[in-house]
């Protein structure tokens, strides 16, 4: 089994693949790749550079560079995470493997808001005002750019964040049931 993972910013897509990981799972994030990126042409990984690095691989490389490079990562027939997908091209290069399901996680933008503040990461909008901003930039439909909105509409399942990390870890429990 193999299952994608596409959320908007601080929806727990995280907690979803450390869940995974726990069961099992062999997790790979196509953010690591960008991460991995940025440290070989010594670029500060922060959101925003990794943003306009994943935009610009997209337009040198192919709009699904970064799911084609997950999939080369793949070996056998155990379950996989691919996480931090981004985009309905990467979707669609992710749909070519046999197993694939994509679980698009979701939570209601205050409690998102609130994630944010309580990690409290460098570059993170201080207020909603700007949280709300800051997802909209991202989520301008171009093919090189990342699509979250898009992506959580082509997600098979969809999982609502909204309570404990229990009810969560139920949650994705039920769907990975139903997908096995």
């Amino acid at each position: 089994m193999i299952i994608g993972l596409t959320g908007a910013n601080a929806s727990g897509k995280g907690e979803a693949a450390e869940y995974l990981k726990s069961k099992g799972f062999e997790y790979y994030s196509l953010s690591d790749i960008l991460r991995e990126e940025a440290r070989v042409k010594g670029i500060e990984p922060s959101r925003e550079n990794l943003i306009m690095l994943g935009n610009k691989l997209r337009r040198e490389k192919g709009l699904s560079i970064l799911a084609e490079l997950a999939i080369k990562k793949i070996k056998d027939k155990r379950n996989y995470i691919i996480d931090s997908v981004r985009s309905p091209f990467e979707i669609k290069a992710l749909r070519q493997l046999k197993g694939f399901t994509l679980i698009g996680i979701d939570a209601p933008v205050e409690t998102r808001f609130n994630r944010i503040l309580s990690r409290n990461r460098a570059g993170d909008p201080g207020t909603l005002e700007d949280f709300i901003e800051k997802e909209r930039k991202e989520n301008i439909s171009a093919d090189t750019n990342q699509q979250l909105e898009n992506c959580l509409k082509l997600a098979d399942k969809i999982i609502i964040n909204d309570s404990t990390i229990e009810e969560f870890h139920k949650r994705i429990y039920e769907v990975i049931k139903k997908t096995a």
